[in-house]
């Protein structure tokens, strides 16, 4: 019989081989190396197992080829899906948050749009009573009027309202009920701009916009 090293044998071999080899170990007392030998000399046939162990070489080869292809196309889709969601240096970038004390009550707005060539407009005002969600969806609305106004391209918007950010990229067939108006007039602003980002952020990254929220309602 022909003498192959062991990790020859154990790369090649399937894993339904590799425990009939550990069978034959327990039954035969053979060594590990002879045992998964039978095993695949009995697996090879006529052809020998030279043959075999050539084609699951082949075979291993194929395999590992699709996992390198399959892992740099998933590495390709998460850097585009991280360049998407990064601003270039040439973008305007703009942050709201909406709040209503109580819930409802008096509604508190505030945005700040930043532009790349310095530009900064801050938005710190009350508009009327509301609950939460019309308060953050007033504050996006200011932030994108105002956008709208200053030309604004490429621009990349945060918030830390998951309800309306999630509102505004599922739009009307799966959007929530009671706010179709301001989800309108915000959809209508965005198309105006063109290509508008629109992502949640926690509120932790959103301080300048919580601070003139606040600051529209205490002021």
């Amino acid at each position: 019989m022909e003498q192959f090293e062991f990790d020859t044998l154990a790369t090649a071999a399937f894993k339904g081989e590799r425990v009939a080899a550990r069978r034959l170990v327990a039954r035969m007392q053979l060594s590990e190396a002879q045992a998964l030998l039978q095993v695949l000399t009995l697996a090879a046939g006529a052809a020998g197992l030279a043959q075999l162990l050539a084609e699951r070489e082949q075979l291993r080869m194929r395999d590992e080829e699709r996992r390198l292809a399959r892992q740099a196309h998933a590495a390709h889709k998460l850097a585009l899906r991280k360049a998407s969601l990064q601003p270039s240096a040439a973008a305007w970038r703009g942050w709201f948050d909406g709040s209503a004390h109580p819930n409802p009550g008096q509604i508190g707005i505030g945005a700040l749009l930043c532009g790349p060539d310095g530009q900064r407009v801050e938005i710190s005002r009350r508009a009327g009573h509301g609950n939460s969600s019309e308060a953050e969806y007033l504050a996006l609305t200011a932030l994108l009027e105002a956008a709208v106004e200053m030309g604004a391209t490429g621009l990349a918007v945060c918030g830390d309202s998951q309800v309306v950010v999630n509102d505004v990229n599922l739009g009307a067939v799966r959007g929530a009920k009671g706010v179709e108006e301001h989800r309108a007039r915000v959809v209508e602003l965005m198309a105006k701009l063109g290509g508008v980002q629109l992502r949640w952020v926690p509120r932790h990254r959103n301080g300048d916009a919580d601070r003139l929220s606040q600051q529209a309602i205490n002021g």
